[in-house]
């Protein structure tokens, strides 16, 4: 059996302040790639309306993504951790947690219904779901996935692990405000963001695997660019009102936050102390 390394080791003892370094540096790292692409393959993007043309789609947001996702799984993989991330939870989930993949889903069903797909190419459309597919692998694997692993490996009980990793996937977002987006609209998406990100956690523990978290953010976050026309935008007052109605979907996830303050207090056994709840 191969013996584990100094890196592998370093990161197996897990620990809060660990999961925030992890977070910080893939920023900075995915920032720097996003500059490079944007050096290389600015003109290929237009920045006053993203979803033009696939092309616009796909080196201005998918790239990127794409890129994140292989440096985070090559890091999944220098630890050894590959294979436990996308296996079976240590712990199950309750009944009531499937509130939120269903709400998510429903969501994204409803905004997928009724988004205006006459203005919109085919291409754009399946190069923006493609993106989709990144980000909710890139941005699950490294909060629901990463920073949960070492949260639990460090001890922490699920209450600390669902709040803390959602608070990591918040302020992922908050790089926002360096694209010049006003300080209260990235304040607004962090917000959503957090308790997106408890449903996310709540999804991850119900359903016992990490896929499916990455299959849903993979299915909300395009639904939502199209549907709304940009990203962290809100829809026009011409939506179609299943689009509206979709929108409600946010006061579930600050209601399901607030229920999962109080409902949430397990603790996996393979952390240092034992399971209780």
């Amino acid at each position: 059996m191969t013996q584990p390394t100094a890196w592998s080791r370093f990161w197996n003892s897990g620990g809060w302040w660990k999961a925030f370094l992890l977070a910080v540096a893939y920023i900075v790292v995915f920032q720097g790639v996003s500059l490079l692409i944007g050096l290389l393959f600015g003109d290929l993007v237009d920045t006053e309306n993203l979803f033009t043309s696939a092309r616009s789609v796909f080196f201005g947001l998918a790239l990127p993504v794409i890129a994140g996702s292989a440096l985070l799984l090559l890091f999944a993989r220098s630890i050894g951790w590959r294979a436990e991330l996308f296996g079976p939870q240590p712990l199950k989930g309750r009944g009531w947690m499937w509130i939120a993949p269903v709400v998510v889903l429903l969501a994204a069903i409803l905004r997928a219904a009724g988004t205006d797909y006459t203005t919109i190419g085919i291409g754009t459309v399946l190069v923006t779901y493609l993106a989709g597919l990144f980000i909710g692998l890139s941005e699950e694997l490294l909060t629901r996935g990463l920073v949960v692993n070492l949260l639990r490996r460090g001890g922490h009980g699920e209450l600390t692990v669902m709040l803390l990793s959602s608070l990591v996937f918040a302020l992922l977002h908050s790089t926002n405000i360096f694209t010049g987006q006003p300080v209260l609209t990235v304040l607004a998406t962090m917000a959503f963001t957090f308790v997106f990100g408890v449903a996310m956690y709540l999804t991850l523990r119900v359903t016992g695997n990490l896929i499916w978290p990455v299959l849903l953010h993979a299915l909300t976050d395009p639904s939502t660019f199209l549907a709304t026309g940009g990203i962290d935008t809100e829809a026009p007052a011409t939506a179609h009102p299943t689009v509206a109605l979709a929108g409600l979907s946010v006061w579930v996830f600050f209601i399901l936050t607030v229920l999962a303050l109080f409902l949430v207090r397990d603790r996996t056994a393979s952390s240092p102390r034992e399971t209780v709840g």
